[in-house]
């Protein structure tokens, strides 16, 4: 408390300084305030120091900003000149490096009053164009674009240069220290000489020193770099060796096992470290760093399994980063290091990686198949020839949903995406052999395991986790089609998809659903744009199926817009449709079909009596109504007897009731039966099914008056309100078999064990 009351206190004394009082060593303390310069003598830094999720010096940077502001209107031009370069410097320095927004903007701004009231800025009017108020709002856009664009003017390169890496690189917040080496790699073109003689020999000893967040700056920052100065020196076919000194190459070469000796792989640090180190192999194999058959690369490749095996071990928040900077490395590694000729893999790393990666597909822990499946699919060609079809049988076997391994959901997601990107790798040849490329005798293999992942709908506590496979399915259809296609189309027989791809069914009616020139504007995460377009493949015989399929589980659904916007498409349709008797009947074969092929799967089946039910209640099939016992109805009203059978699910047994009510309008002897259903629900053993039941059935009778002989009509109402059904079923029996007398409809004789009666 004591520290952030002094740093107040020195926030409002910055503020109170008089430009009579400022002099030049006024100007030069100002100016280290918040360009980074000595800690105060006082204590620690309190400029930079972390406070839980933020750093108490920002009102300091800020004010500092605002004395910078005052020094424009307080001296002559000549007065401030010995200082220009060192106040330009900082507040650039503070305009695209600094964390808080509004320092930023501060810095901006003074620096903005300087070059329009002192005019001996160095390149302020070109600098102002790009680092703006506006502009420096985004961190991304400061770090990566304006900074770069800085440090093309001489006077501020290397003050930018050196403050990255004197107070980002080890700064107290992860993103700050990402962003800093990513501007590290983009400045490195500005300044490779200072880079590699100065910067990273100043760098390797914070990789391997003891402060966790400088350990794991320095270990990025110098992957960067290093990668940066490969791609320049690539330029003139040289090595990077020949810009970096024997001893740098040393130290970027021995970090891994200094860490690893110290055991900080490990625990929180290690969450840390992992990733770190492994976008260093990524860099340093991209770079092409001479280290083939040397020690390292076996350390580096135990750190890539360790770390996909190890997944569970960490915190949700790092396992993504773990994965995904391993599966990079393990890609990088294996295309430099791996090659015993040109394009030719080293047979006993092949049978190695591939065979444990494959066998680790039927690990017990779901995060080391994920991390397990990614890898395959990273590997270069030359790692897959001659083990194509075992990669391919392990990857489609991990995407299988098993009964014991219901909730792998994330494997299977992953091993999904993996199947593509093998396919990609490897390409396609009609006639090739099945463990080199995608040819006539697998390419059935690879769609058949996609095609299956598209009806994975597997749900658990975190929702319908099933999405995530269906997604990556649909996605990684989409580049193996677009694979083959672009190569052999013929190999896609009719077969192999509904309908046949490259020979669309209905291609010209789908591309005036769909525009092309729309598909950079419809906004398929709003149901308003998407079902008006989704609903007019109902017309074509084709797609009807599971387009009804899925606007089933749409108007049937839980989400409030989902249901209102597809329910209106839905019905839009069927209105179109109503004198179109044919049409007509087509749709609720279709419909019936859904029902037949999904009985007894809740997550279709419950979604579906909602659909009918609204349905019946908008008149949809009022055409079929003036018939005696039409097969529509019939059928319906038999299915809806199949699925609440023996069924304890209230939300499915209520939904049944609806329907039923809503099947009473239809003419013949299926009224009797639907009437039957519903006397029989009346006495259900859970009490509210009977008095929901009750209720509904008075709403019938309002609605279709001619059910019943009005003779009668006011008893059973009466009864139907009055009772109290929620009674022992011995007394509700009672009422239930007094209304069958009066509606005419045969007694439900009493079964043992039976949950109707």
């Amino acid at each position: 408390m004591w520290r952030l009351l002094k740093n107040l206190s020195r926030d409002f004394a910055i503020r109170a300084v008089t430009p009579v009082t400022c002099r030049s060593v006024e100007l030069a303390e100002t100016n280290r305030l918040f360009a980074g310069g000595a800690a105060h003598p006082e204590g620690p830094d309190v400029r930079r120091e972390a406070r839980r999720a933020c750093s108490v010096g920002a009102n300091v940077r800020d004010a500092a900003c605002y004395v910078c502001w005052a020094f424009a209107r307080a001296y002559e031009p000549p007065e401030l000149k010995p200082f220009v370069t060192e106040i330009a410097s900082a507040l650039l320095i503070t305009t695209v490096f600094d964390r808080n927004v509004n320092c930023r903007r501060a810095a901006s701004a003074a620096f903005q009053e300087n070059v329009g009231r002192q005019g001996t800025f160095p390149h302020g009017i070109d600098i102002l164009t790009a680092a703006d108020y506006f502009a420096v709002g985004n961190l991304n856009n400061c770090y990566l674009t304006i900074s770069i664009y800085i440090a093309s003017f001489p006077e501020y390169t290397r003050p930018l240069i050196d403050h990255l890496v004197t107070r980002k690189v080890n700064h107290w917040h992860g993103a700050i220290r990402e962003l800093a080496t990513q501007a590290l790699h983009n400045l490195t073109p500005k300044a490779p000489d200072y880079m590699a003689k100065t910067v990273l020999p100043q760098l390797l000893p914070m990789a391997t020193g003891l402060d966790m967040h400088g350990r794991h700056g320095a270990i990025l920052a110098c992957a960067e770099i290093t990668h940066a100065l490969s791609k320049l020196t690539a330029e003139t076919n040289r090595p990077v060796t020949d810009v970096l000194s024997p001893a740098s190459v040393e130290g970027l070469k021995v970090i891994h096992q200094k860490l690893f000796d110290r055991q900080q792989y490990r625990g929180f640090g290690g969450e840390l470290m992992r990733p770190a180190v492994c976008a260093l192999i990524e860099k340093l194999s991209l770079s092409q760093m001479p280290f083939k058959d040397d020690p390292v690369i076996s350390g580096w490749q135990w750190l890539i399994d360790d770390s996909l095996k190890s997944l569970h071990l960490f915190s949700s928040a790092a396992r993504q980063n773990i994965k995904e900077a391993a599966v990079l490395a393990l890609a990088a590694l294996c295309q430099q290091y791996y090659q015993a000729g040109p394009g030719v893999a080293e047979p006993h790393m092949q049978e190695l990686l591939v065979s444990q990666y494959i066998a680790a597909l039927k690990s017990p822990e779901v995060l080391t198949r994920c991390g397990c499946s990614l890898a395959l699919g990273s590997l270069p060609r030359f790692m897959l020839q001659n083990k194509l079809q075992q990669v391919l049988d392990g990857l489609q076997s991990a995407c299988t949903v098993f009964k014991k391994e219901v909730s792998f959901t994330e494997a299977r997601k992953d091993a999904t995406r993996a199947i593509a990107q093998v396919c990609t790798t490897v390409g396609v040849s009609a006639q090739g052999s099945v463990d080199a490329v995608l040819c006539a005798d697998n390419v059935s293999q690879v769609y058949c395991a996609l095609l299956d992942c598209l009806s994975d709908y597997t749900t658990d506590s975190r929702g319908d986790v099933g999405a995530w496979v269906r997604e990556a399915a649909m996605s990684s259809l989409m580049e193996v089609t677009l694979l083959v296609v672009s190569s052999d189309p013929e190999l896609l027989s009719p077969d192999l998809h509904q309908p046949a791809v490259p020979h669309i069914p209905h291609r010209e009616e789908l591309l005036s659903i769909f525009p092309t020139e729309d598909a950079d504007f419809l906004n398929w995460n709003a149901p308003s744009q998407a079902f008006p377009h989704i609903t007019r493949l109902l017309g074509l015989q084709q797609y009807q199926y599971h387009t009804l399929l899925g606007l089933t589980v749409s108007v049937g659904g839980l989400t409030e817009t989902t249901v209102l916007f597809s329910a209106q498409s839905l019905f839009d349709h069927l209105r179109g449709i109503q004198q179109d008797r044919p049409t007509l009947e087509q749709f609720g074969a279709t419909l019936l079909r859904i029902f037949r092929d999904h009985l007894r799967n809740d997550r279709v089946s419950i979604p579906l009596l909602k659909m009918v039910d609204q349905m019946l209640a908008n008149g949809c099939f009022d055409i079929f109504t003036g018939e005696d016992d039409h097969p529509f109805c019939v059928e319906l009203l038999a299915l809806c007897k199949e699925e609440i059978k023996k069924s304890k699910d209230v939300q499915k047994l209520r939904s049944s009731v609806t329907v039923f009510c809503g099947l009473i309008q239809f003419q013949g002897e299926v009224r009797k039966k639907v009437l039957f259903q519903l006397l029989l629900l009346l006495c259900h053993p859970f009490p509210v099914i009977r008095k929901a039941t009750a209720s509904q059935m008075y709403e019938m009778l309002l609605t279709y008056d001619d059910v019943i002989d009005p003779a009668v009509m006011d008893d059973v109402m009466t009864l139907l309100s009055d009772a109290n059904w929620e009674e022992d079923l011995s007394i509700v029996r009672a009422h239930r078999n007094q209304l069958c007398d009066w509606l005419g409809v045969q007694r439900p004789a009493i079964l043992s064990k039976s949950p109707a009666q």
